[in-house]
């Protein structure tokens, strides 16, 4: 195996652990709020690293320009559509979980 295709498994895996512990944090955490702040941190920085890895994987090339402006779409939307999210939810009077509260 090559250096540049074990970089890339190593980032894929990364972006892949990253999206797997979103997930465990959708199911385990509390509250809306908890849930997304884990789904928003752990889906972007996920896709980040898969895209990353594949943009090594692939080398110079027409698709990892698509790939990089990709990555830059997704490192500014997906914050600001979590923020927003939140914001609305926060507006409409969705409740903070609270220790001693059952769980949502």
């Amino acid at each position: 195996m090559s250096p540049i295709n074990l970089i890339s498994a190593i980032l894929i895996a990364i972006g892949s652990a990253f999206m797997f512990l979103g997930a465990l944090g959708l199911i385990r955490f509390p509250d809306f709020y908890t849930r997304t702040h884990a789904i928003g941190k752990c889906d972007t920085m996920g896709q980040l690293f898969i895209i990353v890895g594949c943009t090594i994987y692939e080398g110079l090339s027409f698709i990892s320009i698509k790939l990089v402006l990709i990555t830059l779409f997704y490192l500014f939307s997906i914050p600001a559509a979590t923020h927003a999210i939140v914001k609305a939810a926060f507006y409409t009077g969705v409740k903070v979980w609270k220790k001693g509260d059952e769980r949502m």
